[in-house]
């Protein structure tokens, strides 16, 4: 056993401890430090958890290393500190999280000016973060006691740890009852408005970006945690406050009332699109409007929002015509003056997100700008922009598939029956001249590719958008419109586009397709498949589709017991009435007898094969010629002898054992040797000499408990197999058959043979036999073991080809 070398190793670190002037700084150089602390090594841990150690550990993580360390070991200790205190300890989260002196140094590092060392920054944010989950109650009283701390945080907000431990406030506080609390507290302390007020033009891009992300993730996480708890009746006061029309109001006046800035207005675009973000576009011609189940009001755009957006509409559309001024770009297909930007890009966005919400009074403000137009126009200006072309994809592919609002105007149609049009759609067919510009342009490209040019960048969201007005104006909601529309073209726009589906169009989209599965066959490249591959070999059906519901099974793990025999199947079927069909399927299937050219195909490419391996030079024995095969036995049959001794033929059978070994192959004369002609007997014999052998053989080790009982069996089976002469078994010259009790002297034909063996080990006794009749060409093999019983099918399996019976 391992234990008793006494493998164990004492820690180095238990060895350090146990010195009296050990230092917190000798201990933390050890490597296995941490690995020993999570494992809470008592002394250890008891070492770290006295009151001067946990000053140290906090004062590592929140005051500057000292200049005059060397750079690659500046922060090392702070590091370490950090990974020791949030090891998740019991005992360092009690001591640090109940001791009011320890909070109010660790709570210090907030109030350095800015910017914060984002390294120091992340340490305190991840000590403050695992306290909040392990002591929330503790860590939520000692902050709200703190007057400052909101200031604090949205004044380092810059900071990306910073952000995070505000993030965890209102993700890892529980309870439930405990996160509304935080929530509320955090609500009137005006958290909401004060990250709001630092996404404007004077504040730094860093600022705007985290603020923002910061009241992204506030929205989603509200949005998820009312989802999650269907029962909260409170609120979630942030995202309330949030959604309300003056918040939002204040974000749009902070990027439109005052300079414009790319970063700020950005980031304003960013939180308004979290917004709308309940309303996910479809690509296919196909709107859903929210996931299915989700009724909750959290996943319906507020309307204080589109009310607060509506009056700037047209400041987004003058940011599409005058973006923020822009160097120019130069690539390597031209120059871009001025370049799409990050600002037209994400005002295009959302333009999708307000198409989306399907609102009247947004779709009519929308068609008064033509901010539509404007769109198009950017679309086809940029060709090689596809993040720009993606969303105008997306805007028509909306436009075409949605129904028209609920305020839009009825129209009564000739059969007097009101149909309410879309005004998006009117405007996109009539004043964009939506088909033409889709005409012009393909146009266009194939005069460019006809000239050597290179194909438009925007051409296969062209296709799609081509495809969603053809889907659409068949089987869309929209559908009766847009053919109106196509109809009320001129007749030589609508040749063209006629012309354009049934022939560009369609082109393009056989084009397209790809072919999911290779249908072509695969030849293989070795000599045997091309020797073969025109033979025409007969299939049938009714074969291929057992052999393909076979491949189908499952493979379970009784499939081997029930492959398709049992073992009462090898019973005698006069004693079985009811034997179960145990099949894996059931193979019907007509078979043709006369099928002679079949068989001469087959024969024709055997013999090609066979060619091959022919040397016409060679004097060597031809291996494919038949030959007639000769068995001859090593010892002539006996008689079957008898204990009783009145018959003289028995009497003569045992002088004759006392004068020869019956076992010598060298006795054994001319007339016992038997030719077997191959063409008439079907299987050939082995001599009554080798089965006597081989149960002798295997009786023997049996006796000397050098195998078990199955060894017996196993023999028996073996000896049906061919030897040669000259084998030679362990005890041969030793072995003497023994007498069958209960015979009689000449009852038996000397053409029947039995060798019959019996073997005791302790109380276990079993005798095994084997009758031979050649005249007949059978065996019979006995046995009283339980072994045999217990293999019976399996013998039967092995034996039935020799015709062997089996009792």
């Amino acid at each position: 056993m391992f234990w008793k070398f006494d493998l164990h190793t004492t820690s180095h670190i238990d060895t350090l401890l146990e010195k009296e002037d050990v230092t917190l700084t000798e201990v933390m150089d050890e490597e296995d430090v941490l690995q020993e602390c999570k494992a809470q090594n008592h002394k250890l841990v008891d070492f770290l958890v006295r009151p001067q150690y946990m000053e140290d550990l906090v004062t590592y993580i929140t005051q500057e290393p000292s200049d005059d360390v060397e750079e690659t070991i500046k922060y090392k200790y702070p590091n370490i500190s950090c990974e020791l205190l949030t090891s998740d300890v019991g005992q360092i989260n009690d001591r640090l999280g109940e001791d009011e002196r320890l909070l109010m140094k660790l709570y210090g590092f907030l109030q350095n000016e800015s910017p914060l060392n984002p390294l120091l920054a992340s340490f305190f944010s991840k000590v403050l973060s695992i306290l909040i989950g392990r002591k929330p109650e503790q860590i939520v009283e000692f902050l709200r006691k703190r007057e400052d701390f909101v200031d604090l945080m949205i004044k380092h907000i810059g900071t990306s740890a910073i952000m995070d431990l505000l993030l965890r406030m209102l993700t890892c506080v529980e309870p439930q009852q405990l996160r509304q609390d935080v929530l509320n507290w955090l609500n009137e302390e005006k958290v909401i408005q004060r990250l709001v007020d630092m996404v404007q033009p004077s504040q730094d891009e860093d600022r705007h970006s985290n603020a923002s992300q910061s009241l992204c993730e506030i929205i989603r996480l509200s949005r998820d945690q009312m989802f999650q708890v269907q029962g909260c009746s409170e609120p979630d006061p942030l995202l309330a406050t949030l959604e309300k029309q003056e918040t939002v109001e204040q974000l749009l006046s902070n990027i439109f009332d005052k300079e414009k800035n790319d970063s700020a207005i950005v980031s304003v675009i960013q939180i308004l699109l979290t917004l709308f973000e309940t309303r996910r576009p479809a690509f296919e011609g196909h709107l859903e409007i929210c996931p299915p189940g989700m009724s909750h009001p959290s996943f319906s755009v507020n309307q204080s929002i589109l009310e607060a957006v509506r009056p700037r509409l047209k400041d987004f559309h003058q940011l599409l015509l005058e973006p923020p001024k822009k160097n120019i770009m130069k690539t390597t297909w031209g120059v871009l003056d001025p370049p799409v930007g990050n600002t037209r890009l994400n005002v295009v966005r959302l333009v999708a997100s307000l198409l989306q919400t399907n609102t009247h009074i947004i779709n009519m403000e929308l068609i008064n700008l033509n901010t539509l137009g404007v769109i198009l126009d950017m679309y086809f200006k940029y060709i090689w922009n596809n993040f720009l072309h993606l969303q105008v994809e997306i805007c028509t592919a909306m436009i075409l598939a949605m129904p028209p609002a609920q305020s839009e105007n009825l129209k009564i149609n000739s059969d007097q029956d009101p149909v309410r049009e879309s005004h998006l759609i009117n405007h996109l067919f009539q004043k964009c001249q939506f088909i033409q510009r889709i005409l012009d342009a393909w146009s266009s490209n194939e005069k460019a590719q006809a000239e050597g040019g290179r194909r438009q960048g925007y051409m296969g969201h062209l296709t799609r958008i081509a495809n969603s007005i053809v889907h659409n104006s068949d089987k869309g909601p929209n559908g009766t419109q847009i053919q109106q529309l196509i109809s009320e073209l001129t007749e030589e726009d609508r040749e063209r586009w006629e012309t354009f589906i049934s022939g560009q169009l369609a082109d393009t989209n056989k084009r397209n397709t790809v072919d999911l599965v290779n249908t072509h066959h695969i030849h293989s490249s070795s000599d045997d498949e091309v020797d073969f591959k025109d033979s025409g070999f007969h299939q049938d059906s009714s074969l291929q589709q057992a052999f393909s519901d076979y491949q189908m099974q499952q493979m379970t793990s009784n499939f081997i017991e029930q492959f398709g025999f049992n073992d009462e199947e090898f019973a005698d079927q006069d004693d079985v009435v009811d034997i179960p069909f145990d099949r894996i399927s059931d193979i019907n299937f007509s078979l043709n007898t006369n099928e002679s050219a079949n068989i001469a195909l087959f024969e024709a490419c055997c013999k090609e094969k066979i060619q091959q391996f022919e040397d016409a030079g060679s004097d060597e024995e031809d291996i494919w010629d038949e030959k007639d095969v000769t068995f001859a036995p090593d010892a002539q049959r006996r008689p079957r002898s008898s204990g009783s001794t009145d018959s003289e033929e028995s009497t003569d059978s045992e002088e004759e054992d006392v004068k020869r070994d019956p076992f010598d192959p060298n006795n054994a004369s001319s007339d016992d040797r038997m030719e077997v002609d191959t063409g008439e007997q079907e299987t050939p014999w082995v001599s009554m000499h080798q089965c006597s052998m081989k149960v002798r053989f295997a009786t023997e080790l049996f006796r000397n408990k050098c195998v078990t009982a199955n060894s017996v069996v196993t023999v028996m089976m073996l000896s049906l197999c061919d030897v040669a002469d000259s084998d030679q078994w362990p005890g041969d010259e030793a072995a003497q058959p023994a007498s069958s009790p209960g015979g009689k002297a000449g009852s038996l034909d000397a053409e029947e043979s039995v060798t019959t063996e019996t073997v005791t080990n302790g109380s276990m006794k079993e005798t095994v036999s084997l009758t031979v009749d050649a005249k007949t060409e059978t065996a019979i093999f006995k046995s009283s073991s339980p072994v045999v019983e217990q293999n019976s099918a399996l013998l039967a399996v092995v034996l039935w080809p020799r015709k062997i019976q089996l009792y």
